[in-house]
């Protein structure tokens, strides 16, 4: 019996093909891969650098400052405010936060747009949850209350008292001579910090399509990063009451505009959705928090939960589910529940092939049900057909929502499917696809992030280490660190989020890890009375090499997949996409690599002076 035979035996007779979908699923693939990769998008200088604009405050001047400070955190989304509460609850009180937007919150400071909300749980996705006493209002939160909730955690570990807001770092330069960074702002700064926390955010820059004649359009424009309810009218709830009169053009089928889209459809008088590859969707079902539940859980309850949801969601199985949705229910069938039955029938473990081939027809049967679902929800077959997702499940983040596919069966919205190809160009009155020209009133990019570029471009600035040696030539030829936290040649600078560190589904929990990690390497510091903190160059070498060696962990299956920011846009597999530099052996490994080597207490890698 060959490696996979016994797999068909337990399956059974299937209604599809596994090998005309693989066909269909490749083919899809091959006609949306363009040769330039990444280059097909606009970096947002120049005279594109108004769509990073903040329409949420006003400027507020101040003073530079030439003081000093223990520890200096830049960001202040959720990888900030962690690191600050965390070092807070160690004992350390002089900390600044530096943040270019005018409150803490990060990408929920940014993303205002209708609709927004958190797709992992909020119980679990909130973080200090039970350190600040709080409750979410629902088991997905709004974007409101995730914003409020980022400046009830700066209040709570008094990280707005000495923060530096709408400040943007400059230059970032180690002082061999004093053993400090130097922090030079557009304010006109040069502060002196011990330490640095990189907490930059992972999705912090946005991008726009490099579309021809994309600076002709005369009409309204711009980033749902930066949503202008002056122009559309209403709030984050929607009622988009400006747009009642005009013809609304959205590049873009991804998360975010799955959850505004609904909204425009509701509002504007035409809306058009240009699409090239279309999100799987699947049920949302969100609701109201129980609070008899909320009011009978016992202390250390939402650790437990992050730890369960996140056991689940790498793979691995639970006697009990605590967060039961979307998202466990995919990778518990993918990877879990699927694989344990299949074992007791056998008898045996499964073999790796076995597991792998398992996976891949589980795969075909819950994307044929999304797929499924958008036939019986949409009423048009020939939309509905459009926006079926032909891809395995995680070639995309999975989206979830219960109003987005009913949006298309409104008489004022339509789907322009390009069959992979995305818009031609911009015309000064709209948009051009499948060469027809849409005039629209307002055109709104929902076209993410920066992901594969440089660390340093997407920070804005470089950093100038021991010996004026940059970070930029020092990764040259790609990240290096130890644990994803420290570099040699940068003491005392600590990157925070998804460098080399853990891939998860709810980051906010590897942030808190990373977190910990710090507070106690700096605790250990203070104790022995050491003015620096370095990896070695054979301990990030040694790190460098694990993480060389788990690479491979998914670049077939990316390599086969529609093009998007997970690989690269579809140029190189793996390499250069969003997981490309995270440690391949999973979150729950790398966690318990960061408790062993706490454990150990010999702070094994790093050169303290």
């Amino acid at each position: 019996m060959s490696d996979v035979q016994a797999v068909d035996d337990l399956m059974g007779e299937l209604d599809f093909s596994p090998t005309a979908l693989k066909s269909k699923y490749l083919e899809e693939r091959d006609k949306r891969i363009r040769e330039e990769g990444n280059d097909q998008y606009t970096e947002v200088t120049a005279e594109f650098s108004h769509y990073v604009d903040d329409p949420y405050a006003e400027a507020v001047e101040r003073e530079p400052l030439f003081d000093e400070v223990e520890v200096a955190i830049i960001g202040g989304g959720f990888g900030g405010l962690l690191v600050g509460a965390r070092l807070r609850e160690a004992g350390f009180e002089d900390i600044r936060v530096i943040e270019k937007a005018s409150d803490f919150g990060g990408t929920w400071y940014w993303n205002r747009y209708p609709g927004a909300q958190c797709d992992v749980e909020a119980y679990c996705y909130f973080p200090l949850l039970e350190e600040l006493g709080y409750m979410p209002k629902h088991k997905y939160s709004f974007a409101p209350e995730i914003f409020e909730h980022s400046k009830r955690i700066a209040r709570h570990y008094d990280l707005d008292k000495n923060a530096c807001m709408q400040t943007c770092v400059t230059e970032l330069k180690w002082d061999d001579s004093i053993d400090r960074w130097i922090i030079k702002t557009d304010r006109g700064d040069a502060m002196k910090a011990k330490y640095v926390a990189m907490a930059n955010g992972p999705l912090n820059r946005p991008k726009l399509p490099g579309i021809p004649g994309i600076n002709k359009f005369k009409g309204f424009t711009f980033h749902t990063s930066r949503w202008n309810y002056a122009y559309t009218g209403g709030d984050a709830s929607g009622n988009l009451t400006g747009l009642k009169d005009k013809r609304v053009g959205i590049i873009g089928t991804g998360a975010t505009a799955i959850q505004c889209i609904p909204h425009l459809g509701e509002s504007a008088e035409q809306l058009f959705v240009f699409q090239r590859t279309p999100s799987s969707i699947d049920v949302r079902n969100n609701s109201e928090t129980d609070q008899q539940w909320a009011e009978s859980l016992q202390p250390g309850w939402q650790k437990e939960r992050m730890e369960n949801f996140n056991a689940l969601v790498s793979g691995a199985d639970r006697d009990v589910d605590m967060v039961s949705d979307g998202w466990t229910e995919i990778i518990r069938n993918l990877t879990g529940i699927v694989a344990k039955q299949a074992s007791k029938s056998l008898g045996r473990r499964l073999t790796k092939a076995e597991r792998a081939h398992l996976m891949e027809l589980t795969d075909y049967k819950k994307m044929n049900q999304i797929r499924e679902r958008a036939e019986a929800i949409v009423n048009d077959p020939q939309t509905a057909e459009a926006l079926k997702p032909w891809y395995r499940q995680f070639c995309k983040r999975p989206c979830f929502h219960d109003e987005y596919l009913q949006t298309y069966n409104r008489d004022n919205v339509t789907l322009v499917d390009t069959n992979g190809k995305g818009v031609e160009r911009l015309t000064e009155n709209g948009v051009v696809a499948n060469g027809k020209e849409y005039e629209l009133d307002c055109l709104i990019f929902a076209t993410g992030f920066e992901v594969a570029t440089s660390y340093t471009r997407r920070a804005g600035y470089d950093i100038i280490g021991k010996h004026g040696q940059t970070l930029s030539d020092h990764w040259a030829d790609g990240l290096r660190t130890l644990h994803g936290l420290h570099s040699h040649g940068f003491p005392n600078c600590f990157f925070i989020g998804i460098t080399q560190g853990a891939n998860t589904v709810n980051l906010p929990h590897a942030l808190d890890e990373q977190a910990n990690q710090l507070a106690y390497i700096l605790s250990e510091a203070r104790a022995r009375d050491a003015s620096t903190i370095e990896a070695s160059a054979e301990a990030e070498q040694q790190y460098l090499d694990e993480i060389k060696r788990l690479a491979n962990i998914g670049q077939r299956f990316y390599s086969e997949c529609t093009p998007g920011y997970y690989n690269g846009e579809g140029t190189s597999g793996n390499s250069g996409g969003f997981f490309s530099n995270m440690y391949g052996g999973g979150s729950i490994r790398f966690f318990k690599l960061l408790e062993s080597w706490r454990s150990d207490g010999d702070l094994k890698g790093l050169e303290l002076k």
